[in-house]
């Protein structure tokens, strides 16, 4: 009992792949040398993303006995907790393992999104600003930066970035040299780790002066032929005679429009942000307009066969890859794409008149489904395969004239004219209209489900309209979409609606 105050306690949270056991080694074999005695164990999480495995080691200086160390960490009892990943710090405070009275916090800023996170309807994504405020309280000491990208900007995965913070954090009453002596012993990727540790150390320094949350988006520059970048100059040009707090998420719209076709459906896109804030006014700030900038801009680029396949063959998606995968000659590297394009899909690149005959002519939409609805794996590292994706990629310009193209914008002009109809005397409601589009999202059977959940809700408020609650009871259509993927919850609110509608 007299020594149990020398014990320093560590757990280490990590998923599959980011090197926990690993980095649990290292500082085994650094406390070890340092003259430590060390106990180290380990919790397997669930498989998917769905939880962590949580190593957890305990160290004293040797006594000149067998000393007894806890197998698992308790709430309250921890005094260096690493986080490979965000959400797992939020976690961690939550199981409070983080203390504000001993605990140091060592966690990355980055997301690996979670399975419960990605199976939403709508957006599952967990709140990383809760995560950040709890930690500033939770914590004694606390260092974040995305340690993911500080690994991989030398080659290296993040348990050495992590490794180098934990040194740089002071924590443990061990030299920098030991540290980079236990990653030498280890014998893999030394080199490169070395570096992620120096970085991870370096930047553990900094952020005792300035911590920072979040990483800034990069600004981003267009590249391409002059004439066309002087065109999109002058286009956003147009954002400084538009309110100053909208131009900001006009700005992002504009460039995922302009992405997603070209410069002149960026006017467009403008066009009808312009159209919605003659009925906007600055006494709301804008918050129609606000909200109607993000979603228009989503609807306008809409994921079809064209988009999937010109993403697929993007430059910048191999460098990623390649970064990610490491391959060499020695580890060859093959990328296999997964298509399985639905009669829907293939009759949406038809011309817009041929392809509305086809889709209401049910005969030829199934000789056409047994045709195409089939599974296909492309070898898109093979020059054949790749240039099937390439050519579909590059039929950007035939999209304004295809039947998929036709649907959406008058799928997007009815859901703008019923919303904008409500804005001059139920301001709220046209707000909760335009905020319904987020129902609609993804590819093949998701956006068709998605769009389905859209026009039951929109019949449900249609009901509702006249009355003083329509705002609240639009929200909660919308939230009951988004609650499952079969519809129950938001069936069952329908059925409430009608039963006094």
């Amino acid at each position: 009992m007299n020594t149990s105050d020398q014990i320093i306690k560590l757990a280490i949270m990590a998923v599959g792949g980011q090197g926990g056991g690993v980095m649990a080694n290292w500082v085994e074999t650094t406390a070890r040398a340092c003259g430590y005695a060390v106990q180290a164990t380990s919790v397997a999480g669930v498989a998917q993303r769905t939880g962590a495995t949580i190593y957890y080691l305990e160290m004293a200086p040797q006594q000149g006995r067998m000393q007894v160390f806890s197998q698992a960490p308790s709430a309250g009892d921890v005094d260096i907790l690493v986080a490979a990943e965000w959400m797992e710090a939020g976690r961690a405070i939550l199981r409070g393992f983080v203390t504000p009275d001993r605990t140091t916090l060592i966690a990355s800023t980055h997301r690996a999104l979670a399975v419960s996170e990605k199976s939403v309807p709508g957006d599952g994504i967990a709140n990383a600003g809760e995560v950040s405020a709890a930690a500033e309280i939770a914590a004694r000491q606390l260092i974040m930066f995305d340690m993911e990208e500080t690994a991989l900007s030398v080659g290296s995965v993040i348990s050495a970035s992590l490794f180098g913070a934990l040194a740089g954090s002071g924590a443990l009453p061990f030299p920098r040299d030991a540290f980079e002596q236990a990653i030498q012993v280890s014998g893999k990727g030394v080199e490169k780790s070395l570096l992620a540790f120096d970085c991870g150390f370096a930047k553990a320094l900094q952020e005792e002066a300035e911590q920072e949350a979040t990483n800034l988006a990069p600004q981003l520059h267009p590249r391409g032929p002059a004439h066309m970048v002087v065109e999109w100059q002058n286009l956003a040009a147009e954002l400084e005679i538009l309110p100053a707090s909208l131009r900001e998420i006009l700005m992002a719209g504009l460039r995922k429009t302009v992405d997603f076709q070209d410069i002149s459906y960026g006017r467009e896109y403008l066009a009808r942000i312009k159209a919605v804030l003659q009925h906007d006014t600055a006494a709301r700030d804008y918050l129609l307009t606000q909200e109607a900038a993000k979603h228009i801009a989503n609807a306008m680029a809409y994921d079809d066969l064209i988009r999937v396949a010109g993403l697929k063959t993007r430059a910048a998606r191999f460098v990623r890859i390649e970064a990610e995968m490491k391959p060499g000659a020695d580890n060859l590297m093959k990328v296999t794409e997964f298509m399985h394009p639905r009669a829907a899909e293939i009759v949406g690149l038809l011309p817009a008149g041929f392809g509305q005959k086809c889709s209401e002519n049910p005969k030829t939409m199934a000789r056409i489904d047994r045709l195409f609805n089939k599974a296909r794996r492309l070898r898109s590292n093979g020059l054949f395969a790749f240039l099937q994706l390439y050519t579909l990629g590059g039929m950007r310009k035939w999209r304004l004239r295809s039947f998929r193209h036709a649907m959406e914008v008058e799928h997007m002009n009815r859901w703008l004219e019923t919303a904008l109809g409500h804005a001059e005397k139920r301001y709220d409601l046209a707000v909760e209209l335009i905020r319904c589009r987020r129902l609609i999202k993804g590819y093949s059977d998701t956006h068709s489900r998605g769009q389905s959940k859209f026009d039951k809700v929109l019949e449900g408020i249609n009901l509702v309209a006249e009355r003083k609650d329509a705002a609240d009871w639009a929200k909660r259509l919308r939230d009951a979409a988004l609650q499952d993927e079969k519809s129950e919850a938001l069936d069952g609110a329908l059925k409430t609606l009608r039963s006094f509608a």
